[in-house]
Protein backbone atom coordinates (compact mmCIF):
# COMPACT_ATOMS: atom_id res chain seq x y z
CA UNK A 1 0.00 0.00 0.00
CA UNK A 2 0.81 3.33 -0.72
CA UNK A 3 0.19 7.08 0.56
CA UNK A 4 0.90 10.77 -0.48
CA UNK A 5 2.10 12.38 3.04
CA UNK A 6 3.95 15.42 3.83
CA UNK A 7 7.69 15.12 5.20
CA UNK A 8 9.25 18.47 6.14
CA UNK A 9 6.11 19.91 6.38
CA UNK A 10 7.35 20.96 2.86
CA UNK A 11 8.10 17.68 0.87
CA UNK A 12 5.99 15.03 -0.57
CA UNK A 13 6.18 11.76 0.23
CA UNK A 14 4.77 8.25 -0.90
CA UNK A 15 4.65 5.76 2.42
CA UNK A 16 5.24 2.10 1.73
CA UNK A 17 3.90 -0.54 3.63
CA UNK A 18 5.28 -3.79 3.69
CA UNK A 19 5.06 -6.96 6.17
CA UNK A 20 7.83 -5.93 8.44
CA UNK A 21 8.71 -2.33 7.51
CA UNK A 22 7.46 1.21 6.15
CA UNK A 23 9.10 2.84 3.89
CA UNK A 24 9.06 6.78 3.44
CA UNK A 25 10.24 8.00 0.03
CA UNK A 26 10.61 11.70 -1.31
CA UNK A 27 12.36 13.46 -3.77
CA UNK A 28 14.98 16.03 -2.61
CA UNK A 29 16.57 16.70 -5.83
CA UNK A 30 20.21 15.67 -6.70
CA UNK A 31 22.84 18.02 -5.32
CA UNK A 32 26.14 17.22 -4.10
CA UNK A 33 25.85 19.12 -0.61
CA UNK A 34 22.74 17.07 0.45
CA UNK A 35 23.04 15.11 3.52
CA UNK A 36 20.52 13.12 5.85
CA UNK A 37 21.32 11.73 9.20
CA UNK A 38 18.83 9.74 12.07
CA UNK A 39 19.72 11.56 15.44
CA UNK A 40 17.55 10.08 18.53
CA UNK A 41 14.19 9.95 16.84
CA UNK A 42 14.72 12.43 14.40
CA UNK A 43 15.64 12.53 10.66
CA UNK A 44 17.69 15.81 9.67
CA UNK A 45 17.94 16.55 6.25
CA UNK A 46 20.86 18.82 5.09
CA UNK A 47 20.63 20.67 1.55
CA UNK A 48 22.66 23.78 0.90
CA UNK A 49 22.33 26.36 3.97
CA UNK A 50 18.76 25.16 4.49
CA UNK A 51 17.76 22.18 7.41
CA UNK A 52 15.03 20.36 8.30
CA UNK A 53 14.55 17.97 10.56
CA UNK A 54 10.83 15.30 10.98
CA UNK A 55 10.49 13.64 14.28
CA UNK A 56 9.59 10.00 14.37
CA UNK A 57 7.77 7.76 15.92
CA UNK A 58 8.92 7.44 19.72
CA UNK A 59 12.11 4.61 20.48
CA UNK A 60 12.23 4.42 16.11
CA UNK A 61 14.67 2.08 14.64
CA UNK A 62 15.09 4.15 11.36
CA UNK A 63 17.61 4.37 8.85
CA UNK A 64 17.34 7.11 6.19
CA UNK A 65 19.56 7.75 3.04
CA UNK A 66 20.07 9.29 0.02
CA UNK A 67 20.34 7.96 -3.30
CA UNK A 68 19.77 9.62 -6.95
CA UNK A 69 17.88 12.72 -5.49
CA UNK A 70 15.80 10.31 -3.62
CA UNK A 71 15.31 10.67 0.23
CA UNK A 72 14.70 6.91 1.64
CA UNK A 73 13.54 6.53 5.21
CA UNK A 74 13.30 2.97 6.63
CA UNK A 75 11.19 2.07 9.66
CA UNK A 76 11.37 -1.30 11.19
CA UNK A 77 7.93 -3.60 11.83
CA UNK A 78 7.04 -2.33 15.61
CA UNK A 79 8.05 1.70 14.79
CA UNK A 80 6.02 1.76 11.93
CA UNK A 81 2.49 0.53 13.22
Amino acid sequence: MNTDQQLFDEMSVRRFEYDDSVVLAADVGVADDTTVDVVDDTVILVTGDEQYEQPLPDESDARAFINNGVLTIELSDEEAH
